[in-house]
């Protein structure tokens, strides 16, 4: 369970590898006491997976990058911003 942990914070993340699904759990502390918590459900999807569905939705594939500062695309990416646009 990878988290985060400060005096003011617990982030404690579960991980469904088979249904790419991640939930969020989140505990605002005070002095060592959960004061709040909350969570929020995520789920992973591939570029190719992102593609199908856009391609469903009539979109063409304009430009795919590994960040929002427009960095290369490759395989070693931890991340992927895509561009899609509706044909003229």
């Amino acid at each position: 369970m990878p988290g985060t942990v400060t005096d003011t914070l617990l982030i404690l993340d579960s991980y469904d590898l088979v249904t790419q699904r991640l939930f969020s759990h989140r505990y605002q502390l005070e002095n060592g006491k959960v004061v709040k918590a909350g969570g929020t459900p995520h789920r992973y999807v591939w570029p190719s997976e992102m593609d199908v569905m856009a391609k469903m939705a009539g979109l063409d594939l304009v430009k795919r990058y590994a960040g929002w500062d427009r960095a290369e695309f490759t395989g070693d990416s931890k991340s992927s911003v895509s561009v899609w646009q509706k044909p003229n």
